[in-house]
């Protein structure tokens, strides 16, 4: 039976770039893997046709001879597949096991581990993150160690390369046509060993200090905020990069602001007399001064007024929040006979148009039962 272009077999064409072909052989070879396929004859057959075909066409010698001379050109001991697959293949292939089973192939041990990432919890004043403030906190982490400068090995020695997996951490095993990688037992994947490992450390690189660092906040962080610091975090293993450190902010509770993003809301009672005929009273701001709000004519609690640019910086920003001054009408307590005299007189004084939301009100709840009552 004749054997199947190569080029036909991989569904590309005959100018395909390498990342083409070996995308289309990817794809492919995990579709018809014996083990997404168990006991489909078929599927092994066209597995081992795209095996072969990328094995040819891959490298450029060999491609170069396929577009002149096509199948004969590896025929009669020629180099051909017909042998097995080769090492290259066995390469490639582990490539495809990683995609297939979630694996990762980057790098090589080198012995150095990235350190971990540290979290720090700050809580700070209103105020402060109004202004923006310069922070020291102290945190115990793992730093460097200098007897050994982070290598593991002792003073004057140096970590030799696993004699097991030649340095890359990893050791390969063949299981009948295809190749896997596993981590070095000996190494830990680290790809060195430590015959003598620095006794101050015990071979890690790294010990356990209490450091001082200096924390910038800036004005406008609201609660959440979070703050990286690169390297600051704990040592990496054996001279590895240092991970960061995070400081997590949290804003206290505020005595007279309440919080929304860029905006503070606070709220100010007002006397009865005052919201009727009309006033102003002082209120304080978030930097600390103060300024005055106007109240008119017959202002109703709950009311809101709008002071522009006196709430909270907006983070990494020149734009300024408002404040929303909350009016609430407070009613007067513990009157005297006099008081209540003048209030009683007042009330009789009273009509429709000092009231109007309680006449209106009213007036409804009338016109309501009047209507019950004709239609019984």
């Amino acid at each position: 039976m004749p054997k199947r272009d190569y080029y036909d077999c991989l569904g590309v064409h005959r100018g395909a770039s390498d990342s083409d072909l070996k995308a289309a052989y990817r794809k492919l070879a995990m579709k018809h893997h014996p083990d997404r396929n168990p006991g489909d004859k078929q599927c092994e057959i066209r597995f081992r046709e795209v095996n072969e075909a990328y094995e040819i066409l891959k490298d450029p010698d060999k491609r170069a001879a396929y577009d002149r001379y096509g199948h004969a050109a590896f025929e009669h001991g020629m180099g051909g597949p017909g042998a097995g697959f080769g090492a290259d293949f066995a390469t490639t292939f582990a490539d495809i096991f990683d995609d297939f089973f979630g694996m990762s192939r980057r790098g090589r041990g080198t012995g150095r581990e990235r350190g971990a990432d540290l979290r720090y919890n700050m809580e700070i004043q209103l105020e402060e993150a109004y202004l923006g403030k310069t922070a020291q906190v102290r945190i115990p982490t793992s730093v460097i160690c200098e007897a050994c400068s982070g290598t593991g090995a002792k003073s004057g020695t140096k970590p030799k390369t696993c004699p097991t997996c030649g340095g890359s951490g990893k050791v390969r095993h063949a299981q009948g046509f295809f190749t896997l990688e596993r981590t070095c037992l000996t190494c830990q994947g680290r790809g060195q060993v430590i015959d003598d490992p620095c006794q101050v450390c015990n071979g890690t690189g790294r010990v356990t200090r209490e450091r001082t660092l200096s924390v910038s906040i800036p004005p406008g962080v609201e609660d959440g905020t979070r703050i990286r610091l690169a390297g600051e975090g704990e040592a990496g293993l054996r001279g590895g990069p240092a991970g960061d450190l995070y400081i997590f902010l949290s804003i206290a509770a505020h005595g007279f602001f309440q919080r929304d993003g860029a905006d503070l809301y606070c709220r100010v009672p007002v006397s009865m007399v005052a919201a009727a005929v009309g006033g102003e009273f002082e209120v304080p701001t978030i930097d600390g001064s103060k300024t005055r709000v106007k109240v008119p004519e017959g202002t109703q609690s709950g009311r809101r007024f709008r002071l522009s640019g006196k709430g909270m910086p907006v983070l990494r920003s020149k734009q300024m929040g408002d404040m929303y001054v909350q009016v609430m009408v407070e009613t007067p307590q513990k009157l005297t006979k006099r008081q209540r005299e003048l209030l009683a007189e007042f009330e009789k004084l009273s009509s429709t148009d000092t009231h109007p939301e309680s006449a209106g009100f009213f007036g409804r709840v009338k016109e309501f039962f009047g209507n019950k009552a004709s239609s019984a």
